[in-house]
This record gives structure tokens, sequence and C-alpha cells, in this order.
């Protein structure tokens, strides 16, 4: 074999495994945006949720406030 086509079967090697690792690079690369993706949609659904919970929160302490001041109202009345 000559030293040019034993060259060129490296070189033909080696580019063959450069689109190997370039397709590994993509396949990893769609992957990581998948998961960002569902990370950020999570994450997304976490702060809904918690506004939620906050609105619950400060629509328990409304009542609670409105109730106190009513019995305070009736306890007034009542001297």
């Amino acid at each position: 074999m000559s030293w040019t086509r034993a060259m060129d079967e490296k070189f033909e090697m080696l580019l063959a495994m450069m689109k190997e690792v370039k397709a590994g690079q993509e396949e990893m690369k769609a992957g990581l945006e998948k998961k960002m993706e569902a990370g950020q949609e999570r994450m997304e659904q976490v702060q809904e949720e918690m506004k939620d919970l906050i609105r619950a929160g400060k629509e328990e302490m409304r009542t609670h406030v409105e109730s106190q001041e009513e019995g305070s109202r009736i306890t007034l009345m009542d001297a």
C-alpha cells in the first residue's frame, strides 16, 4: 500500500469519526434543549401554583380580618 493511499484512508477514518462526533453533539444539544424546555414549563407551572397559593392566602386573611371587624362591631353595639 502506498503512503498516499494510507494517508487517504486515515483521513477518511478521521472524517467519519468527526461526522460521528458532530452527530453525537447534535443529539446531545437536542436532548439538552428538550430538558431545558421541560424545566422552563415546570418552573412556569410552579410559579402559577405559588400565585394561586398567595391569592388563596390573601383571601383567607381578608375573610379573617372582615370577621374580626364584624365581631368588633357587634361587641361595640352591645356595649
